[in-house]
């Protein structure tokens, strides 16, 4: 049996009037995912409101998230420390085959690793965490990882 992950979604903007202009409709939507709301509008070029989350941030999101949570478990499994994961993951829009779409997703992690840890077995399983991340697998965007590497400071051992 597959996996089920349940959202709900309300168009808030509702109350600001129905869809009688396309210019000037609110396009704000809350999404519940268990006890978390997350207020959500389009982006702000599609007339959506900067202060709330959009659904291409949210796809860009999940797959950085799911690239590090795959990239730490495998860390993990293989007992390589890391000590620190950050990622300033971008998404860039673009007209492909006559469809605007998201077309190209770029990861950045800098992965800090404790002081010992194998750095070239740490960055081989950059490239194995995205051929296993299950959100990358189900998008047609390409998606570029850019790492970086650092080694935490290791305090002397004390005397």
């Amino acid at each position: 049996m597959a996996d089920v992950f349940n959202t709900h979604l309300d168009w808030s903007g509702a109350a600001k009037g129905a869809t009688r202009d396309p210019a000037t409709f609110s396009r704000d939507l809350d999404v519940s995912i268990a006890s978390l709301s997350l207020p959500m509008s389009a982006a702000p070029g599609y007339r959506g409101d900067a202060s709330r989350a959009n659904p291409e941030q949210l796809l860009v999101a999940a797959l950085s998230g799911c690239q590090a949570l795959t990239y730490l478990y495998l860390t993990a499994k293989r007992g390589i420390a890391v000590v620190a994961y950050t990622d300033d993951a971008e998404g860039h829009l673009a007209l492909v085959d006559g469809k605007m779409r998201v077309a190209r997703v770029i990861l950045r992690p800098r992965i800090t690793l404790e002081g010992r840890a194998e750095e070239a077995q740490a960055r081989e399983l950059v490239d194995k965490a995205h051929q296993n991340c299950f959100i990358a697998n189900s998008v047609s965007a390409r998606v570029e990882i850019e790492p970086s590497f650092a080694l935490a400071d290791v305090p002397a051992a004390a005397e």
